[in-house]
């Protein structure tokens, strides 16, 4: 008797849509016509958004959370898929900043040759950076990175003719059109938007296209040498990985990410200054990729999310009469913290009490309740 093929329907009903019959089904990015059906209302909500009586302080965070998720995704492909963990992050986020700055507005390059400029850059950089890590692992790795960090603001505070020193540089005037839509103040279909407005666009519709090339990246070959890298290198090489081309190319791809971001925050900034890129940016880009999930696309968002949310919170609140006392606005309030400090402190406790409770991040709680959906009314 012929065995049975794997995809042919047996006798008395069809197999569940949740159950993957073939490798291919395992890697689509949407999976189901719940995934589509979220994809459609995100198109929605991109489109309308913006169009609504949202304000430009509103859209503003909005804009930042998206840039701030682009350079987080980076991290993530090099911490979260190939257990390469890096304090430097700032230093290629400064890196595309100062390349927008001084390409884009002293040069007066357009967006569509000083963007992908500061792309190569960053990646360049980061494959000369990435040998380290063939050496190099855990707290060593981190240390190596961390002088990046304090090696960048010495760069940035003494190349004057470049970074503008101490004092930063402007950002002013840099061209942001892509073809006919100039995003510095966008014309469509017979409406002006704002500037925030057309930085809301210009932003997400990026990091859609950075999460979809990260999503495909860890889907293939390359992605998956990544993850047998983190999970144990040595295994990886003797099935065949290669060390040196995984762990620099992660690397520069990740300092790619991260350029990107800069170039995007210097436009929405329109400054830069060294300030700007210390290590308290690091430390807040590792906290995003814990908090939000290591090791998945959609927690680097989900990140983003919630530590911008937790600064814009502090911003907002200050002065209000339950956080007032705590924390100290001007040089005569008797609060225990700057904003900037009380930030740091509880973006240094979510690190603990997530990795210590939920090590796998925000991601984990929607996998956790999706897959609770999936199998009701059965306990999983």
């Amino acid at each position: 008797m012929a065995a049975l093929p794997l995809r042919s329907v047996p006798a008395g009903g069809r197999p569940s849509r949740q159950l993957v019959l073939d490798y291919r089904d395992d890697l689509r990015i949407f999976p189901d016509r719940w995934a589509r059906f979220g994809l459609v209302v995100l198109a929605f909500l991109y489109i309308w958004l913006p169009t609504q009586e949202v304000s430009d302080a509103g859209l503003r965070t909005l804009s930042t959370i998206a840039i701030v998720a682009i350079g987080a995704i980076g991290l993530n492909l090099l911490t979260g898929y190939t257990g390469q963990v890096s304090l430097g992050h700032a230093f290629f986020v400064g890196v595309g900043s100062y390349s927008a700055a001084y390409l884009g507005a002293a040069q007066e390059w357009p967006f569509l040759l000083y963007m992908p400029a500061a792309i190569l850059l960053g990646v360049f950089l980061g494959a000369v950076i990435g040998p380290f890590a063939l050496r190099l692992r855990g707290h060593y790795l981190v240390i190596v990175t961390l002088g990046l960090v304090f090696l960048g603001m010495h760069v940035f505070r003494n190349w004057t003719s470049v970074t503008g020193g101490n004092r930063g540089t402007q950002i002013r005037g840099a061209d942001m059109s892509i073809g006919p839509l100039d995003f510095s103040g966008l014309e469509l279909f017979g409406s002006t938007f704002t500037r925030e407005q057309s930085m809301f666009f210009l932003v997400w519709a990026l990091l859609a296209l950075a999460a979809l090339l990260a999503k495909n990246l860890v889907r293939s070959r390359m992605g998956r040498a990544m993850q047998a890298v983190r999970d144990r290198d040595l295994s990886a090489e003797i099935i065949g990985v290669d060390l040196a081309r995984t762990k620099v190319g992660a690397f520069a791809i990740s300092s790619g990410f991260a350029a990107c971001a800069g170039v995007l925050s210097g436009l929405q900034i329109r400054f830069a200054s060294p300030d700007d890129f210390d290590l308290f940016l690091s430390i807040e880009y590792v906290a995003i990729v814990i908090i939000g999930g290591a090791g998945t696309i959609f927690g680097a968002i989900l990140g983003a999310f919630f530590v911008i949310g937790v600064e814009e919170f502090i911003s907002h609140y200050s002065r209000s009469e339950w956080l007032g006392p705590v924390v100290r606005t001007g040089p005569g309030d008797s609060g225990f913290f700057s904003v900037g400090e009380l930030n740091a402190v509880l973006f240094g406790g979510f690190i603990v009490v997530f990795l210590l409770f939920e090590p796998r991040g925000l991601a984990a709680l929607w996998l956790r309740a999706k897959a609770w959906f999936l199998t009701w009314p059965f306990s999983y």
